[in-house]
């Protein structure tokens, strides 16, 4: 017969435990390489496993510790409800007050107001509960226990097994959807630039032999490293190559690039033409009219 366990577990160091993770998440993002989105390594984990608690937990749960220091302030369950409530309403606020500062929504300066907002209210917390006897202190605890078999008839048991394995399959499948990278749409963002690096004052009309410049730009959102090739041609003859320009997920690639005409002639089509390594066809395409005069 198996007999009945019971386990109490209590957490009076809740709130170091708190900062402590909130550290490691920062040094794990500060420190991390932007590769593992697309090669997930333990940092792109660890960062999924403590950032969705970062965000949805930890800033209220702090908060109502502050609030609430004496342990007959608010019962468990309450505080827990509070601290996701909380912090799904401080988040937003703390960024659209980012959102006018020089810094902008962004990850580092929400990373670092986040931090700081729980070393505040934690600090704070820890403050308001050294003031009060330990016994009145708010000290987070867990009783676990489990009944003995002999407790159970056998539908009871064949029950709790299954209700035990689909609790796990749920665990699983959520842990599965949260850390596996999510791939969007593959593409390849090919511009072009004028004066000034914007998207006006391209070159239109030029003299013959007359030099004309734009900014190329190739941005890789292929999930994959991708090699390119550019060909500049003008009405039906290809001028110019570069390349090659190899490039991985997210990187990337902005060149100023010549061309030239010696005939005269009117609307002139000069193309931009992005190839992928083994392309046949053109991949992208862009194009100017150009008009080109004595």
């Amino acid at each position: 017969m198996v007999e009945p366990w019971r386990k109490n577990l209590s957490l009076r160091h809740d709130l170091l435990y708190l900062l402590g993770l909130s550290f490691i998440l920062a040094l794990t993002i500060i420190f991390g390489k932007t590769s593992e989105d697309v090669y997930p390594t333990w940092g792109h984990y660890l960062r999924v496993i403590l950032g969705l608690p970062f965000i949805l937990f930890f800033p209220g749960y702090a908060l109502i510790a502050a609030l609430f220091p004496n342990k007959d302030d608010l019962p468990g369950i309450e505080r827990v409800a509070l601290s996701f409530g909380l912090s799904i309403a401080v988040v937003p606020l703390l960024g659209l007050a980012l959102n006018y500062t020089p810094w902008g929504i962004r990850l580092l300066p929400i990373l670092a107001t986040l931090t700081l907002f729980i070393i505040l209210t934690s600090g704070l917390a820890l403050y308001r509960r050294s003031k009060l006897p330990p016994a009145e202190r708010f000290v987070p605890a867990l009783a676990l226990s489990w009944p003995g078999l002999k407790e159970f008839s056998r539908l009871d048991k064949v029950l709790s097994i299954l209700l035990v394995l689909a609790i796990f399959f749920a665990l699983g499948s959520i842990i599965y959807v949260v850390v596996t990278p999510k791939t969007g749409e593959k593409f390849t963002e090919f511009y072009l630039l004028g004066k000034g690096h914007k998207a006006e004052g391209y070159p239109r009309h030029l003299s013959s032999g007359e030099e004309g410049e734009v900014i190329v730009g190739v941005v890789n959102h292929e999930y994959r490293p991708v090699k390119y090739y550019l060909i500049v041609k003008i009405g039906k003859y290809y001028k110019s190559r570069v390349g090659p320009i190899q490039l991985d997920h997210e990187q990337k690639w902005e060149q100023p690039v010549k061309f030239s005409a010696q005939q005269e002639r009117k609307n002139l089509k000069v193309e931009f033409l992005l190839f992928r390594q083994g392309d046949k066809k053109p991949y992208r395409c862009l194009h100017l009219w150009v008009n080109v005069t004595k």
